[in-house]
């Protein structure tokens, strides 16, 4: 009887063991002095463990480099200092046009930080499910971490959505003091929204227009996020400022960025936008063929 209990234990604990193999790990924390950036990722599918691998390469984009967003750039700014000093801050939406410098501003605001213990983690929507596992890793360390989701928006059913907005919403799985959510998104409502839903509107005998419960759900998750940046295309001038800034900064001398004035153009007119993103790639055609 001793014998037939034991053999069972044994295959009992032999099962447990495999379990645990193919049961979601939660991620381990990382060399937090190996970066100022951190890249978190499952390699191996939706039951590997999480990583929070070290970011070798930080893009070194300073905020006196971006040119002609100064109000979405003081907005920013003055958010991640209140952050950093300990003061009250809000996690963030930055929204609007391709190309406008919504991601790069985050990054220069990392740089700007970075000395003073500003720290970002950068999260594929995919992932944001393991939200609350990354909120207990760095919960207590003396760093300030941005959680960085870049182009965020969310088709019907996915599971990070309702991790994002339960955090979002101060559930019981809420952020620590030294954790903030920054969001990019090409616009500002991060579900898809259908003809049919409008539906669902109700008119007043007022003439107010009040939103069904399905409209009211896809906007609400906007919301939560306490501030919002909105950007938008640029004017030619301030493309043209723009490409200029970035001639310079691939070496470029004024004689020759003055030249390079309908090349830029003529480039941005090809490409159907003006906008940051397509200045750079210009400038840096550009400084590659004249040597800059």
């Amino acid at each position: 009887m001793n014998a037939a209990f034991e053999h069972l234990l044994l295959r009992a604990e032999m099962l447990l063991a495999r379990l645990e193999l193919i049961l979601p790990q939660a991620a381990t924390a990382p060399d937090w002095q190996a970066s100022v950036a951190f890249r978190y990722r499952r390699r191996g599918g939706a039951f590997s463990a999480g990583v929070l691998e070290p970011v070798k390469h930080v893009a070194a984009i300073r905020l006196a480099e971006l040119k002609e967003i100064d109000a979405q750039k003081e907005r920013l700014q003055r958010n991640t200092q209140q952050f950093v000093a300990g003061r009250g801050a809000n996690n963030v939406l930055l929204t609007g046009a391709r190309g406008t410098g919504k991601s790069s501003l985050v990054k220069a605001v990392l740089n700007e930080y970075a000395a003073e213990g500003l720290r970002l983690i950068e999260v594929d929507k995919t992932d944001l499910i393991d939200l609350p596992d990354l909120i207990d890793l760095v919960a207590g360390r003396p760093e300030k971490f941005i959680v960085f989701c870049d182009d965020l928006s969310f088709d019907e059913g996915e599971p990070g959505y309702k991790a994002l907005k339960s955090v979002l919403d101060g559930s019981v799985a809420a952020a620590s003091d030294n954790l903030l959510i920054y969001a990019t998104s090409n616009r500002r409502h991060l579900l898809p929204e259908y003809m049919k839903e409008n539906l669902s509107y109700q008119h007043t005998e007022d003439g107010e227009v009040h939103p069904g419960e399905g409209v009211e759900e896809k906007i609400s998750l906007s919301e939560r996020f306490g501030l919002w940046i909105s950007f938008y295309p640029f004017t030619q001038a301030e493309y043209l400022a723009i490409v200029a800034q970035w001639l310079r900064h691939f070496g470029v001398g004024e004689a020759a960025i003055a030249a390079a004035r309908q090349d830029s153009l003529v480039w941005a007119l090809e490409r159907g936008s003006r906008s940051g993103r397509v200045a750079q790639q210009f400038a840096r055609d550009y400084a590659g063929q004249h040597g800059g």
